[in-house]
């Protein structure tokens, strides 16, 4: 039996509603459940999406990495430079097909974009050995030039092609005569896998797949969360089903579909107001440890936060870890990212806070005024955000001049009372490591900024004596 991969576009088509973690999350979601390819988003920002690229590249076990490039060497240079740690890599070439996206997007002539075509496919093929040609909008394309460049790509190398209906639509019909004729026309498909794309406008996309696949195709983009094409549910649900009859299988773990896609619903369905509200994976929330673990069980479960501790700050948290665990029956996630962000990594002060106000209210937008000082020399940012946390935040970005991925963010009571102490722990990323940071107060938004200052020391502190 042949195997119809299922190349999973969640990412690629809805990632920009979620954190880095979520990312991390989603695609380690999606290679548990046996997605032949992960796509992910292109690279728009350099440092911060090649952090994210790398990032998933290593999380991901099993999966093909699938990353498009931006129409230039340039482009290929970059995503392949973030993708090349990836144990399955894949370079994508995405390019319009019909003579109106050409010369919209690209502003270019039809033998102009042949001849782009080939370069980048070539080039992209020099470094790596999985390239996919994606023909975008192939169902409003001039049969001439599409047929033209369906065989460029494949002459220079493209190892899969996939067919676009953007549009959606058309009925299963037409796209089975459609895709029965790209094969009589261009003989070279033949030799190579063939993928299709269907927008469901006409709520037609899981019929038009599962058509296409009788006529031959073997990879299909889907989604494992409603994004206005394939639902990943139904076309593996379908393969399983009918599968056997006509020869073919994918390698999606059905029989952990439904709880996989109910896990994937609630990263997009959290309802955050803030970047910094809801985080928090089913493994961390279940890490529970006592005074019966031993170091190395807590040292693991530190690892499994996403820590990297010295040997140093490893002792340290576990002699913290002894002493709280003598009162406290058991020890979860938080309470272990508290005890990391108390006692390990703990460096030198180069921000300190020196004022901030904060504006809020009801019918205003949040404002933040941070001044710091750093090594003595005092520093200040104005920023406004969607309530007084996330307007200090991004103050404090615009203070230090860096951006660091929010990770996680913490609330807890230490006190009880009118004037109870509140404490606060963040979780910065700055080139895939963690830095955690504390702090109390009696006012939350003065905790919280401190915490993030905190996290911040660490990231200038270790930056400064690489």
């Amino acid at each position: 039996m042949e195997e119809v991969r299922i190349s999973d576009v969640t990412m690629k088509a809805l990632g920009g509603g979620l954190s880095f973690r979520e990312k991390l999350e989603l695609s380690k979601l999606l290679d548990r459940l046996g997605a032949s390819v992960i796509e992910l988003e292109g690279i728009a920002s350099a440092k911060v999406d090649a952090l994210r690229i790398k990032s998933v590249a290593l999380a991901v076990k099993d999966s093909v990495v699938a990353v498009p490039v931006a129409l230039s060497r340039e482009g290929v240079d970059a995503a392949w430079s973030a993708l090349k740690d990836a144990r399955r890599p894949r370079l994508q070439i995405v390019t319009p097909t019909s003579t109106v996206q050409m010369e919209y997007i690209c502003h270019k002539k039809p033998d102009a974009m042949l001849a782009l075509i080939r370069e980048l496919v070539a080039y992209c093929r020099e470094k790596c050995a999985d390239v996919e040609f994606v023909a975008d909008d192939a169902t409003r394309a001039d049969a001439d030039y599409l047929k033209s460049a369906l065989c460029a790509a494949v002459e220079a190398g493209a190892t899969t092609v996939t067919i676009c209906d953007t549009a959606g639509a058309m009925l299963p019909r037409e796209f089975a005569a459609f895709f029965e004729g790209l094969y009589e026309t261009v003989p070279a498909l033949r030799g190579v896998c063939v993928g299709v794309a269907c927008a469901d406008e006409l709520a037609m996309a899981d019929a038009c797949a599962v058509t296409a696949v009788l006529r031959g195709a073997r990879e299909v983009k889907a989604s494992a969360y409603p994004a206005g094409g394939v639902s990943l549910q139904s076309i593996a649900r379908v393969l399983q089903a009918k599968g056997e009859g006509v020869g073919v299988r994918t390698g999606v773990r059905v029989v952990e579909l439904r709880r996989v896609a109910g896990q994937i619903a609630r990263l997009f369905e959290a309802g955050r107001n803030t970047p910094y509200d809801g985080f928090g994976s089913d493994e961390s929330a279940e890490l529970t440890l006592s005074q019966h673990d031993d170091k190395a069980a807590v040292l693991q479960a530190v690892a499994k936060l996403g820590y990297e501790l010295s040997e140093e700050d490893g002792a340290a948290v576990w002699e913290a870890f002894q002493r709280i665990a003598r009162r406290k029956e058991e020890i979860g996630a938080r309470e272990l990212d508290a005890i990391v962000a108390s006692v390990a990594m703990q460096v030198p002060t180069t921000y300190e806070v020196k004022s901030y106000v904060i504006n809020t209210g009801s019918g205003i937008t949040a404002m933040a005024h941070i001044k710091l000082t750093k090594n003595g020399r005092e520093q200040e940012g104005v920023a406004l955000g969607d309530g007084p946390i996330d307007a200090a935040f991004l103050a404090l970005e615009q203070v230090s001049g860096r951006h660091c991925e929010m990770d996680d963010f913490q609330i807890r009571t230490v006190t009880e009372g009118h004037e109870a102490m509140g404490e606060t722990v963040v979780r910065l990323r700055s080139n895939g490591k963690l830095y955690p940071g504390r702090g109390i107060s009696t006012d939350i938004v003065g905790a919280s900024i401190h915490a993030y200052v905190n996290a911040l020391n660490k990231i200038a502190y270790e930056e400064e004596t690489l």
